[in-house]
């Protein structure tokens, strides 16, 4: 018998006619029903050894490919996009935060957007809040680096502080870059704005932030990483329970499924991008080599797996989803 190719089988599939398929010729009447806008709350919990992660999305956003990688050829861009399934003509930006329960204390890592990020974006709160957490609870802000999509949560537009009994910890190396005045005087004109927002979310409370070293444990089981590149302090953690751990990676990659796979490229966020590709393959090398669950700042929902050598670049093996927490 000869084999047949899949687009054969799914054709002569396709062709039944409908009544032998089993299905009825004319549907019955009924009301219609609205298409839904959203889809359900974004949270995702996991367990680091004693520890419990729960990672929530605030949603995307959507970038132009024009100038976005500046050192691929837009033609490639574009073949990478197509080849992971996604829409050639645009970059895909999702954000995920994670909220640590110690057992003692509830740590956040990052805040998100906000009320100031794209339309499609700034779900965190309501997110948040169908966890089960509320703002209050937060005993411990962690950032990992000063880009509006990570701080905006912590103040909003109006000023708000969101959480009110929140230790702040910042990386010293961010908090010195983007607090003076002489980087900011020197900046270039695309990089000033970030210097306003981080006067704006951190000048009130200034006083009150404890800035935190590399290479050292800042809190129980969570150690910061020197990860520069992407910004001047941008910082990844390690976390460890028992003989679990997890490799936070924050902002070492715009998107996996492909800067992952082509660690040699550089986004158009990347403020040195020749560091920032040092810190892409030297991260994704520690996690493939020590087998470390990883999770992503910007990553498909829930953002978090497995990294494995994949010829030349690296691939992101989603964690399964698990309905136990």
């Amino acid at each position: 018998m000869p084999v047949l190719r899949r687009r054969t089988v799914l054709a002569s599939a396709l062709a039944v006619p409908a009544a032998q398929a089993g299905w009825t010729s004319q549907p019955a009447q009924a009301s219609p029903v609205p298409l839904a806008g959203q889809q359900a709350p974004s949270f995702f919990r996991y367990r680091v050894g004693a520890l419990q992660v729960t990672a929530v999305h605030d949603g995307m956003a959507y970038r132009s490919l024009d100038g976005f990688v500046p050192n691929a050829p837009p033609g490639a861009v574009q073949q990478a996009l197509a080849d992971a399934f996604l829409t050639a003509d645009r970059f895909p930006i999702t954000f995920t935060t994670l909220v640590i329960n110690t057992g003692r204390k509830l740590v956040l890592i990052d805040t998100g957007n906000g009320d100031l990020g794209a339309p499609t974006a700034g779900t965190w709160m309501a997110n948040f809040r169908a966890a089960g957490f509320t703002p209050d609870q937060v005993d411990t802000v962690v950032f990992s680096h000063f880009h509006a999509d990570h701080i905006n949560g912590f103040r909003l537009k109006d000023g708000t502080a969101v959480f009110p009994n929140a230790e702040i910890m910042v990386p010293e190396a961010e908090w010195a870059f983007w607090t003076s005045a002489s980087e900011a005087a020197r900046a270039p004109a695309g990089l000033k704005p970030n210097f306003d927002n981080v006067a704006r979310v951190f000048g009130p409370v200034k006083d009150h932030v404890t800035p935190y070293a590399w290479d050292k444990e800042i809190l129980p089981g969570i150690t910061a990483i020197k990860a520069e590149g992407h910004t001047p302090g941008h910082t990844c953690f390690a976390i460890v329970s028992d003989n679990a751990r997890l490799l936070v990676l924050s902002d070492i990659t715009n998107q996996p499924l492909i800067f992952a796979r082509h660690p040699e490229w550089s986004a158009v966020f990347d403020q040195d991008a020749a560091a920032a590709r040092a810190t892409r393959r030297r991260m994704l090398d520690l996690a493939a080599t020590e087998r470390m669950q990883v999770a992503f700042y910007h990553a498909s929902f829930p953002a978090t797996g497995h990294i494995e050598r994949e010829g030349d670049g690296y691939r992101l093996a989603p964690a399964l989803w698990n309905s136990q927490a």
